[in-house]
């Protein structure tokens, strides 16, 4: 532990002494003390207790242990509580962060939480796993992408179907190439078929295929998507919107590997991988018997999950750094900066969009300024303007869901509108939180 603060130092080392957890406590009174003791000892993680006048220092602090190791979780312990020392703590690489007095338990839950998440990366990451090709494009080292990445690589090598699961912009397609490119398909065909754009009336000759007079204009026979796929890997994007007459077809072709093109009179086979995406909750579609459960399960043997943005701010540096070096080669700019206050917005901003979202902004601004270093007047008056709106809204998500709906008087385009979000993510919110809109009870005469 690294303290300043004499009081603060005192006031942990008795709290984590009576919670029972078993661990003994180093303390360290400058920087260079902390790098050594690291160096000298195992630790499982490092809590930074600063004085309200040391907090700059405790970042330092955090700095250099992230030079020489990037695992180690960081807690942050500090009375002085500000929006702007929480951005400063992300950027620094600090995990936790809770406020002194802190509330009976909160302590040891933020400690319990770090050791644990360290232990779980840590069998995440496995033992002498491959490379994955094409990996550097999975940017962030988050324990949750850390872990997608782990996964990713077991995965890559079966021939199991895959069902892919996420909001809007968490890059699902990536994560399906991904997999295709590193198995032991990746010779052959990707084929990417989004589920919600082919109408029934064409679902059968686009993905099955016809004969020639099958139908009136068909003046030559085509082999359809799937053959064409035959032996590579079949993507379904957005899966959930699937109507029912398509997921009765998808089932036939998952269970016997055969189709028969209109018109056809013989099964053709078929030998294909199916990695299906959706953003919707398909658990709650079968409950409402609006997805079929044997399709389900066919498509659900393993699955991925991707985390939003929201979720893994810490990766949004290493995001900003990759698109920037993209967008310069493309763009042919050379920017090198971004200047702290505009750092801090796009910190700030809850990403409803997720990383696609981070990656059109910049590209709309790579698009209209011949700029060097991305400034805060670079950033898009209307992006400035829903930052803002996001500092006024409540910080936990139920409770912003809450205000939305309220304050629309549970008008969901409008709230979804004021939250930015689309509407389907805003009923998947509302499923998520169980949040039901009660009736006014009748006021007794």
């Amino acid at each position: 532990m690294f303290q300043t603060d004499e009081a603060l130092g005192g006031s942990l080392g008795r709290s984590l002494a009576s919670n029972s957890l078993e661990i003994e406590v180093v303390r360290a009174f400058n920087p260079l003390d902390s790098v050594r003791l690291l160096q000298s000892k195992h630790a499982e993680m490092v809590i930074l207790a600063p004085s309200a006048v040391d907090t700059a220092l405790a970042f330092e602090v955090a700095r250099r242990i992230r030079d020489t190791q990037r695992s180690i979780p960081l807690l942050f312990v500090t009375s002085n509580s500000s929006e702007d020392v929480a951005i400063a703590a992300l950027r620094a690489g600090i995990n936790e962060y809770i406020k002194h007095p802190f509330l009976c338990g909160e302590l040891s839950d933020a400690v319990e939480r770090c050791i644990r998440s360290r232990s779980q990366e840590t069998a995440a990451a496995g033992a002498d796993l491959p490379d994955l090709k094409g990996v550097d494009r999975m940017v962030g080292e988050s324990t949750a992408m850390r872990q997608v990445r782990a996964y990713l690589t077991k995965l890559a090598s079966t021939d199991s179907n895959v069902l892919i699961t996420g909001e809007t912009g968490t890059g699902k397609e990536l994560v399906a190439k991904l997999l295709h490119r590193n198995s032991p398909r990746q010779g052959r065909s990707f084929m990417v078929i989004n589920s919600a754009a082919i109408p029934d009336t064409l679902f059968e000759s686009e993905l099955f295929g016809y004969e020639k007079g099958a139908f009136t204009g068909a003046q030559v026979a085509s082999t359809g998507k799937l053959k064409a796929a035959d032996g590579g890997t079949i993507f379904l994007d957005e899966v959930g919107d699937m109507s029912s007459f398509a997921q009765a077809k998808i089932l036939r072709v998952i269970e016997r590997k055969e189709i028969q093109r209109l018109g056809g009179r013989h099964d053709v086979a078929v030998d294909v991988r199916i990695i299906a995406a959706t953003n919707q909750d398909l658990e709650r579609l079968v409950r409402e018997e609006k997805f079929r459960k044997d399709l389900f399960f066919r498509l659900n043997v393993t699955r991925i999950h991707l985390p939003p943005l929201r979720d893994r701010k810490e990766d949004i540096p290493a995001l900003l750094e990759y698109y920037i070096r993209d967008m310069n080669r493309r763009f042919e700019r050379r920017v090198n900066r971004i200047k702290e206050e505009a750092l801090e917005h796009l910190l700030a901003y809850d990403w409803p969009g997720n990383v696609r979202e981070l990656r059109n902004l910049l590209e709309a601004i790579f698009a209209i300024h011949p700029l060097v270093e991305l400034s805060l007047d670079n950033l898009p008056a209307e992006f400035r303007a829903r930052c803002e709106t996001f500092k006024a809204l409540p910080r936990d998500e139920r409770e912003r869901l809450l205000w939305a709906l309220l304050s629309t008087n549970w008008n969901k385009s409008k709230a979804a509108d004021r939250l930015h979000w689309s509407r389907m993510t805003l009923y998947r919110k509302i499923a998520r939180y169980h949040i039901v809109k009660t009736k006014s009870p009748i006021p007794s005469a």
